[in-house]
């Protein structure tokens, strides 16, 4: 199970209104802090999600750099060997 901060922003705010009703500070900053640690906890699953989201995506991008690039070097094979066919023309006289 994941632990996006959900629960302990919603227990947080719990906290912070029956501290706020029943004129408990003590109650209504512990609500606060335990909103603030449900926030941390938001903010770090996200910014997990959006590394393992980055590490897909890369993997990704290497292989189409890897396979474009195997084309070019396809294509500059080909192109090498056809100036090389006319080098050798050009030389017999054709």
């Amino acid at each position: 199970m994941v632990d996006n901060g959900a629960l302990d922003k919603v227990a947080g705010k719990a906290k912070e209104v029956a501290g706020d009703v029943t004129n408990n500070d003590e109650l209504k900053g512990e609500g606060l802090v335990d909103q603030l640690v449900g926030k941390a906890k938001e903010v770090a699953s996200n910014v997990k999600d959006a590394a393992e989201n980055l590490a897909d995506n890369a993997g990704e991008i290497k292989d189409a750099a890897a396979e474009k690039a195997s084309d070019l070097v396809e294509g500059a094979k080909g192109a090498a060997q056809e100036a090389s066919n006319r080098v050798k023309d050009a030389v017999d006289g054709k």
